[in-house]
């Protein structure tokens, strides 16, 4: 079973769909347990950092996110979810600092500048299509099998990961930046994959293909 968390934020049916789509068997939850029980772990992209993170504490959703991650199971996360997967991020900060994410990847993440290195202006939030290049040696990443580098992915985000040896993928607006990235069985990425046509179904579906590998190995 594929938990899709649900933290109060938005419709998560559009990735439900995509995730069945591909072959899983996906279900919305907002419970702790479900989540604990869950063979893989699905974390979409809505909302704002700071409210979600208080959101997933107070209904106990980080701490079993963070004992299956920790107990291997493959997680993907989606925008605010792949935002969430690192230590900390400065979007609602207050009077106390950083709101802290899952912790599972170091860094902090960002807002993503509104002009590039030589003063051009760029629209932010980044909303549309843009392509997604391969970082190097990651061609043969499993989250992108069948899938070329320069391939068009859909994006809607102001804020942005931070770079580091996690990176498998990134993209250019006003700042290159990691676009997916990745540690083990744990995968996220900036894009919405439930919204990118055929590219992303082909995403949801190779992550799909990961589950159903890490839970044949486990049971053999």
């Amino acid at each position: 079973m594929i938990a899709v968390v649900d933290y109060k934020k938005g419709n998560l049916l559009s990735v439900e769909r995509g995730l069945r789509a591909a072959g899983g068997d996906a279900r919305i939850t907002s419970d702790a347990g479900e989540i604990a029980a869950a063979d893989a772990i699905v974390l979409p992209g809505v909302g704002a950092f700071a409210d979600a993170a208080a959101t997933m504490e107070e209904l106990g959703q980080m701490q079993a996110i963070r004992e299956r991650v920790a107990a291997g199971v493959p997680f993907l996360g989606i925008c605010l979810g792949e935002h969430l997967l690192f230590e900390e991020g400065t979007e609602g900060a207050g009077d106390a600092g950083n709101p802290h994410g899952l912790g599972i990847l170091p860094g902090c993440v960002d807002r993503m500048p509104k002009t590039d290195a030589e003063g051009r202006a760029y629209k932010v939030p980044h909303v549309g299509w843009n392509t997604v290049e391969f970082a190097e040696g990651q061609a043969e990443n499993p989250l992108f099998a069948g899938i070329e580098s320069g391939t068009y992915f859909y994006f809607t985000h102001s804020y942005i990961a931070p770079e580091g040896p996690h990176t498998i993928a990134r993209t250019t607006h006003s700042v290159t930046f990691p676009c997916a990235v990745a540690r083990g069985n744990v995968f996220g990425v900036q894009f919405h994959p439930e919204k990118s046509s055929d590219a992303g179904a082909a995403v949801l579906r190779n992550f799909v293909n990961i589950v159903n590998a890490a839970a044949a190995a486990a049971q053999g």
